[in-house]
């Protein structure tokens, strides 16, 4: 009797010492990842250099037009059904050529070198777009000032 009192004894105290261990590991994971999430991310460009290329090529190419860039699937497209505005809803248009009452003209892709081995999600972002009735053009590198003009005039 007196044995079991002092094993249940040391039971109590080893399974008191194991659970402090796990709940001090715990805690100390927890404010690891707290303070992962706290730390300020590095600033980026708004574009690479690439994109800012773009972007001066068909700003140059098209002096009366309103050019966006990185402009959000979500304000091009909308949808009633939240599964169909998932397929869509974090995607991002390079750039968006617009007239002066802001209706789009033209979704522009830059196809750079970033885009290789992507030509079937690529061809489903067109669709999406086409489908919504708007053109989509990609260009494989920036073009010259007269195959943006040609290209925007069809």
């Amino acid at each position: 009797m007196w044995y079991a009192l002092i094993l249940l004894f040391v039971i109590v105290v080893i399974a008191t010492y194991v659970l402090t261990i796990k709940l001090a590991l715990k805690e100390k994971k927890t404010k690891a990842n707290q303070s992962e999430r706290e730390k300020p991310q590095r600033r980026e460009p708004a574009l690479t250099a690439n994109e800012q290329a773009m972007y001066n090529r068909l700003a140059q190419a098209l002096p009366d037009l309103i050019v966006l860039a990185q402009v959000s699937f979500g304000a091009l497209l909308n949808a009633k059904s939240q599964a169909t505005r998932n397929t869509f809803d974090r995607k991002i248009a390079d750039f968006v050529v617009c007239d002066r009452a802001f209706q789009v003209l033209t979704v522009v892709e830059l196809d750079d070198s970033s885009h290789k081995g992507k030509e079937e999600q690529d061809a489903s972002r067109d669709s999406l777009l086409t489908k919504a009735g708007y053109r989509v053009l990609r260009y494989p590198r920036i073009p010259d000032i007269d195959q943006v003009q040609r290209d925007l005039q069809r």
